[in-house]
């Protein structure tokens, strides 16, 4: 038996039997030189492979709409706008005249620099794009070279798909009744495929690099929600598994069954839960597992997606998508986090020694005020189609804000001056993420209409951990008495001034931390949607007066070992067996 660990992006417990699917790989691309007076020839080959390419992504298009969802089949709308894609395609021209080469291999060296430059990317949503470029190169060339590949449609048996990769079309068409799980070398949770997976609700574990050499077909295979496939585990192992997965089905029908219950404790103290979400599509799994809004949309994955500044007219389309999918819902929009670890090459083109603590976020926006207006007014016109909020990350003191509120109002001006409506009561809040900020949360919360905490950021600032540096992650305590003591001044601070704390960093999904965030005082929890059901389970189970106790005795802890064992202890007794 062996253990390989990789993303889990699709949640679920699967077992079977492992079928090596790798008919995808490249085939072996000629080379040849185009006689001047075949180039017309030539580029007339390359037409025809566009047109009958674009018919079948068009097809795939349509058929995803029916399956799936119209949101989903923008997956496939944008694989169509590529290859009509003037620019795209000119290029592709230009150099089959200019090197006078055939078509394939004008193609492939075209996609292939274009795939690099994407996947030399450090942030994860950018290389995951260079995927699309494959599937649209590699339908292109098996136009030229007239190949005929092995589909998964034919599948015939309950089966785990082990690949190298997989692109959305084959997701789409693959034999849904017998593929139970993916396991795949590529990929990541916000890539094309990984949103499809989901959304059709297959089991998968991306990003394993070598899964399709170390396991072979037949093999016995167990992949789960944490990401783990195990390899032909043992009978002690596999019983284990077997088990596990039929109560997380029995769990996840009763947990889906209290989706029209309030999150409220047993003595009456009613909190909301929200969904985090990086995509429109995401929508759809926030709705399903109940949430109450949107707490936290990222829209720099609108810039990283499209790998340069998006228009405004692009933003504004994307957000009513958004706003008209969740009607009465509120939606919080941050604005643009671009830096630190999600580098788009547009904007950010010099690297920076420390790049998590340098030219991001809030600062990033100040220093394009342009730009930054831009998404505002995107933001404020798409008010009239749903109840929004906008949030500030990364703000780190009142300068930074009033600054953010003018050109905010700035923004306002100018949508009146072009006669362009918006809603005239759009709340207006930051991101909780600076030690600086929590400490002067009394001076922001005068200023702003809302605090979210984003806990992923407060902890390694405030703890001095990068949570990337696997040596020192173990520091990354949420439960340590410092980031305990910022969550209750940033909370009272709120409160004081009348307005709503929420928060949309990892703890807020945590179950095992709920019950603490509702005795400090927390009024709004945002998070993974999947993660929904079971915080609010936990809610339902417990009285808001247990919980404020229990905050003040973790409030008196003297370390993050010490408030870890607490609160398993106290978490143990009320729900025995989770």
């Amino acid at each position: 038996m062996k253990k390989l660990i990789g993303i889990p992006v699709s949640p679920g417990i699967v077992i079977g039997k492992a079928f090596l699917y790798l008919e995808k790989e490249t085939p072996e691309i000629p080379r040849y030189s185009i006689e001047e007076s075949k180039l017309d020839m030539e580029l007339k080959r390359l037409a025809d492979a566009v047109g009958e390419a674009a018919n079948e992504v068009h097809a795939l298009h349509e058929f995803a709409i029916r399956e799936i969802s119209k949101e989903h089949a923008n997956i496939f709308a944008a694989q169509l706008m590529m290859l009509e894609d003037e620019e795209f395609l000119g290029q592709i021209s230009a150099q089959i005249r200019e090197s006078k080469e055939n078509a394939e291999w004008v193609i492939y060296d075209i996609s292939r620099q274009m795939m690099q430059k994407m996947l030399a990317s450090p942030d994860p949503f950018f290389r995951e794009r260079a995927a699309d470029i494959n599937d649209i190169s590699s339908r292109l060339l098996d136009r030229l070279l007239s190949i005929k590949r092995a589909s998964l449609a034919d599948i015939d048996r309950d089966v785990i798909v082990v690949t190298h990769d997989l692109p959305p079309s084959e997701v789409l068409t693959m034999n849904r009744d017998h593929v139970k799980g993916i396991v795949m070398n590529m990929g990541g949770s916000t890539s094309h495929t990984a949103i499809l997976l989901r959304a059709l609700h297959i089991p998968a574990v991306l990003g394993l690099s070598s899964a399709s050499t170390e396991i072979n077909n037949d093999d016995l295979l167990v992949l789960n929600t944490a990401g783990e496939v195990f390899v032909n585990p043992d009978d002690e192992e596999l019983d284990q598994w077997q088990k596990k997965s039929i109560i997380q089905a029995k769990k996840l029908e009763l947990l889906l069954k209290t989706l029209d219950l309030k999150a409220e404790t047993t003595d009456g103290h009613r909190l909301l839960l929200k969904a985090n979400i990086e995509i429109p599509e995401a929508v759809n799994d926030a709705l399903r597992f109940g949430a109450e809004g949107i707490g936290l949309y990222r829209s720099e994955f609108i810039f990283l997606n499209m790998g340069q500044a998006a228009e405004e007219e692009q933003q504004l389309a994307v957000y009513n998508q958004v706003l008209k999918a969740m009607g009465e819902l509120p939606v919080t929009i941050r604005t643009v986090d671009i830096g630190g670890d999600k580098i788009l090459p547009a904007l950010v083109t010099s690297p920076e020694k420390n790049p998590l603590l340098g030219w991001r976020a809030i600062r990033l926006s100040l220093s394009m005020p342009e730009l930054f207006k831009s998404q505002l007014r995107a933001i404020l016109r798409s008010s009239v189609n749903g109840k929004v909020k906008i949030m500030f990350p990364m703000i780190s003191g009142i300068e930074e804000l009033d600054t953010a509120l003018a050109l905010l109002e700035e923004a306002r001006d100018e949508c009146r001056k072009k006669g362009q409506a918006f809603a005239d009561d759009i709340e207006e809040g930051i991101m909780i993420e600076v030690p600086a900020a929590a400490m002067t949360a009394d001076i922001l919360a005068q200023s702003s209409d809302f605090f979210s905490i984003g806990t992923n950021d407060l902890v390694q600032y405030s703890l001095a951990v990068d949570r990337g540096n696997e040596r020192v992650s173990y520091l990354a305590q949420p439960a340590h008495p410092a980031i305990l003591r910022f969550l209750k001044t940033t909370i009272d601070a709120a409160h004081a001034r009348g307005i709503k704390a929420a928060m949309c960093g990892e703890m807020a999904g945590d179950p095992g931390m709920t019950a603490l965030l509702v005795g400090l005082g927390l009024d709004e929890f945002s998070m993974s949607a999947s993660s929904i059901p079971l915080v609010k389970r936990i809610i339902r189970g417990v009285s808001a007066a247990a919980c404020r106790e229990l905050a003040e005795e973790l409030l008196e802890g003297v370390s993050s070992a010490d408030n870890n064992t607490l609160l398993k202890t106290w978490m143990a007794e009320r729900f025995p067996g989770d």
